[in-house]
């Protein structure tokens, strides 16, 4: 049994009108649905890969939260200041930290009350 359904679509790919024979349709010709598929396809392995970069990118800053103490470059990430930065706190002791030879160290715990004693207003 055939349908005598004739319904005005715009191909979702090419953008021009069309009569479509099924509800279903969303493009114009045999061409546009591949071209439409692949471009479909392209998409979500594009959104795939972003996904991926972004919890490649936030992977170390997750782990540098878990620390108690830091080092500099720790600190540096979570802060996203420089490690000359750090050094010029350390230097002015806005931020005390401790020397183990030659690693300095910062406890986390420094860091926050620095922000929360220190507001600039």
């Amino acid at each position: 049994m055939s349908s005598n359904i004739r319904v005005n679509r715009v191909c979702q790919y090419c953008g021009h009108d069309f009569v479509a024979k099924k509800t279903t349709s969303r493009t114009c010709s045999d061409h546009c649905a591949k071209m439409f598929y692949k471009a479909r396809q392209k998409a979500a392995k594009m959104e795939q890969s972003d996904n991926e970069t972004l919890a490649i990118k936030a992977k170390p800053i997750e782990e540098v939260k878990i620390k108690e103490f830091l080092n500099i470059a720790d600190a540096s990430k979570l802060l996203g200041v420089s490690r000359w930065t750090l050094q010029r706190l350390i230097r002015r002791c806005a931020l005390p930290a401790i020397k183990f030879g030659n690693r300095t160290i910062i406890s986390r715990q420094r860091i926050n009350d620095m922000f929360s004693s220190n507001p600039h207003c």
